[in-house]
């Protein structure tokens, strides 16, 4: 047996409200909102006492998907260094493809997310850059030019 698909992708961020604005200016579209806890998820997570509220966020093809969680226990813990280097180990950042890199920065800015370093030029094929999302993960942008 085989992998399927990739379903989604799961963010933890301290503030959900944000977290939802952030990515439906970016694009995504809210699907839904729902509180999860109980011996599932406990079983699920590894965790004893799961209370967590998640969003779910997809791609406008109906393919890629956002899982943004908050634990409301046990409390989420933060990373060290607080806002961690691109090169550090583990998930490294989410890439999306859009069709004006310019106007989602636009739409973006009033987030706090401003490119890591200016906007890159891929051999005139794509336009890249990396910007903070929510919980100072890394969200990589894309245009193709050529």
């Amino acid at each position: 047996m085989t992998v399927q698909r990739l379903d989604n992708v799961a963010i933890v961020v301290d503030d959900l409200d944000a977290a939802i604005a952030f990515f439906t200016d970016l694009g995504l579209e809210f699907e839904d909102r729902a509180f999860i806890d109980g011996d599932f998820a406990d079983q699920t997570v590894g965790l004893d006492g799961i209370r967590s509220e998640i969003a779910m966020m997809r791609t406008p093809d109906g393919h890629g998907r956002l899982e943004l969680t908050t634990y409301l226990s046990p409390e989420a813990s933060a990373p060290s260094p607080a806002v961690p280097p691109p090169n550090t180990l583990g998930l490294h950042r989410v890439m999306f493809a859009v069709d004006d890199l310019d106007a989602t920065l636009a739409r973006l800015r009033p987030h706090g997310a401003e490119p890591l370093r200016d906007v890159a030029n891929y051999e005139d094929v794509y336009r890249l850059c990396y910007v903070r999302g929510p919980a100072g993960i890394i969200v990589a942008l894309a245009e193709q030019v050529g």
